[in-house]
């Protein structure tokens, strides 16, 4: 059974399922409130209701269950294997699919796929998660490093952790963006009123760290190359979304009139990975090229942008 983690209310007349969640940021607030309803959280001892109103010094305690396990089935699902061997295996995850099983997600996904291909996968991440060092989001494409055995997932997590390991990504933004390079800082947290979405936040964020470098400019749209210093959940689409410039398509963080372009999900690549081999130690690079929708956006842009500039030319006296 879980132990229970236990606060300290600071301040008087704050919502109990409202404290929790801030102290949680990992849970959504209705988690939380199914938690609360549940009998999960007590205030000083006592079961209480989402609304109860803290006061200063009450003790709080809340027990989050361990996720029950889940069978997970191998599932022969086409995998773009782009490198593999006893310890780990490199994959070009198609966008729309999503990484690992999650609530209402048991089929379809990477580790599905993984477990029908490979049948020998790192068992640190537990039943759910086999293998999987890393996650891109489900509208995401791109490099994917999968651990084979527990050795080569310490290993792997430990580059990612210590950034020795390196990802780049494109993206297709909104707007003309006037720097050629740049540094965006921001704490990344659950967003205060959308559970759902994630921003920068002032308390309760973790650190994020993305440079961004211009590659192309289209007039209404730019492409940029990013590089991550950390890796927070949705970490590039919150921070150039931040800086005014949201990444196309984009359902969460995006303008909300319709898209004219044909692409499920934002335009975001993971296009290249460098790591150290676990075993050999021997340094290697993993590209994935960019997705034939990219491409086609890409594509309609540069004729776009050629046929502006050559009607511009022609009305020069």
């Amino acid at each position: 059974m879980a132990e229970p983690i236990v606060y300290k209310a600071e301040a008087a007349g704050e919502r109990l399922d409202v404290f929790l969640t801030k102290k949680q940021p990992e849970l959504s607030r209705s988690h939380v409130q199914k938690l609360v309803a549940d009998g999960k959280a007590l205030v000083n001892g006592t079961v209480r209701k989402a609304n109860f109103k803290l006061r200063e010094g009450d003790e709080v305690s809340l027990v989050v269950p361990e996720p029950e396990a889940v069978e997970i089935k191998a599932e022969d699902i086409p995998l773009d294997v782009l490198y593999e061997d006893e310890d780990i295996i490199v994959v070009n995850k198609a966008r729309g699919m999503v990484v690992h099983p999650a609530s209402g997600v048991n089929s379809g996904t990477l580790v599905n796929a993984l477990l029908f291909h490979c049948h020998d996968l790192s068992g640190i991440n537990g039943e759910i998660r086999p293998g999987i060092v890393h996650r891109l989001d489900k509208d995401t494409s791109g490099v994917m490093v999968c651990a084979k055995n527990d050795k080569a997932h310490i290993d792997l997590a430990e580059q990612i952790r210590t950034k020795s390991a390196h990802r780049v990504y494109w993206a297709i933004v909104h707007g003309n963006i006037k720097e050629e390079a740049g540094i965006i800082k921001g704490d990344i947290g659950r967003h205060p009123t959308d559970r759902k979405k994630m921003a920068i936040v002032r308390e309760n964020g973790k650190p994020a760290v993305t440079h961004f470098k211009v590659l192309e400019r289209f007039g209404d749209y730019t492409l940029i190359e990013c590089r991550l210093e950390t890796g927070r959940t949705h970490q590039i689409r919150v921070h150039m979304t931040s800086i005014g410039h949201p990444l196309v398509n984009d359902p969460k963080y995006g303008p909300k009139k319709q898209s004219p372009f044909a692409i499920e999900g934002q335009a975001l690549h993971s296009l290249s990975l460098v790591l150290r081999h676990p075993s050999t130690g021997e340094e290697m690079t993993f590209t994935a090229p960019v997705p034939e929708d990219m491409n086609r956006i890409l594509t309609g842009l540069r004729d776009k942008l050629a046929k502006d500039r050559k009607k511009a030319a022609a009305m020069k006296p």
